[in-house]
């Protein structure tokens, strides 16, 4: 089997477990920086010094981690829609996906204005680079790995070649825009139902009505992928492979590719947990931004990335 169609199984029986739930058809999933990520020895951590701060907390953690981490940034126009992060610990099977809420407060100097300050505008000024620079500093330095950039107009083709997904919407979602690009049309009426490409990239992209605002829409996200995730596996993966032929491209190694799938084959999907980065909305100069707490934001990492064995020395301990 060759590299690339190697890679297609690693994608679509695990990748897209990565939160993409075979989403995307049109991605680039690659190297951050000049240099593969995963070298002859395949060390984790060897390539990532750049981002990753050595003087920080968790710096110890991340190091002795085997987890592969994926970055899974949703691009509408220069902007990210969607920012996740999807964190697979191979030894343990567990799958950890992280949502970034896309109006994150993000300081950059030399650019002004509210919008700027937001993480999803690095995107469009810094590429993939800055914005992973971005999630793994807003997340404590946390290691990323890998990046899948992915286009909304290629959800639709994915979600129709495996039945749909069936989600319950919480109310009508009513939405007209015709100066986006492309023009946006919403329609979708309350109540359990089976949506089809159209309707998912419709429900994947409204933002306006839900009450806790972009945090809702970033819950209704997660909503999609775990409904998603049980649609996927199923009799219509051989031909999603053949789809997802025609525009994938990778430099992940081919050691890699198989090392992951045949792990991820056999993940359970009672052991995928979503987290919202924590932390809460305020308003700066009549501008809405999600302040991610740092303390909290730390102790996800640690239930993240501490071990069973490490959990349950700790539960031992405190029943001393």
């Amino acid at each position: 089997m060759n590299n690339k169609k190697q890679f297609a199984k690693f994608f679509l029986i695990s990748f897209v477990i990565f939160t993409v739930a075979l989403m995307p058809v049109r991605f680039t999933l690659g190297k951050v920086g000049e240099v593969r990520i995963f070298g002859g020895n395949e060390s984790l951590m060897k390539d990532m010094d750049y981002i990753v701060d050595k003087s920080g907390p968790y710096y110890g953690m991340f190091s002795k981690s085997e987890r592969v981490n994926i970055l899974v940034l949703g691009d509408n126009d220069g902007l990210t829609d969607t920012i996740m992060l999807a964190s697979y610990d191979m030894k343990n099977q567990k799958l950890d996906v992280i949502s970034v809420p896309r109006d994150t407060y993000y300081p950059r100097k030399h650019y002004k204005g509210a919008a700027a300050q937001k993480i999803n505008a690095v995107y469009g000024s810094e590429g993939v680079i800055g914005t992973a620079k971005a999630v793994s500093d807003t997340l404590l330095g946390i290691p990323i790995n890998y990046y899948a950039v992915i286009e909304f107009s290629d959800v639709e083709k994915i979600v129709d070649k495996i039945g749909g997904v069936p989600m319950d919407i919480p109310f009508t979602m009513k939405y007209d825009d015709p100066y986006d690009k492309p023009p946006l049309h919403i329609y979708i009426v309350k109540g359990q139902q089976t949506l089809d490409g159209k309707k998912a990239v419709q429900f994947l992209r409204y933002r306006h009505g839900y009450p806790e605002g972009d945090i809702g829409r970033v819950k209704a996200q997660q909503q999609f992928i775990q409904s998603a995730l049980k649609q996927a596996i199923g009799p219509e993966l051989p031909g999603v492979v053949k789809l997802g032929l025609k525009e994938i491209d990778s430099d992940i190694t081919l050691g890699m590719a198989t090392k992951i799938a045949t792990k991820a084959i056999n993940l359970d999907t009672k052991n995928m947990t979503t987290y919202l980065t924590p932390g809460g909305p305020k308003t700066v100069n009549g501008a809405s931004y999600w302040f991610a707490d740092t303390a909290k934001t730390g102790e996800m990492i640690e239930k993240i990335y501490k071990t069973p064995t490490e959990k349950e020395s700790e539960s031992q301990n405190d029943t001393e």
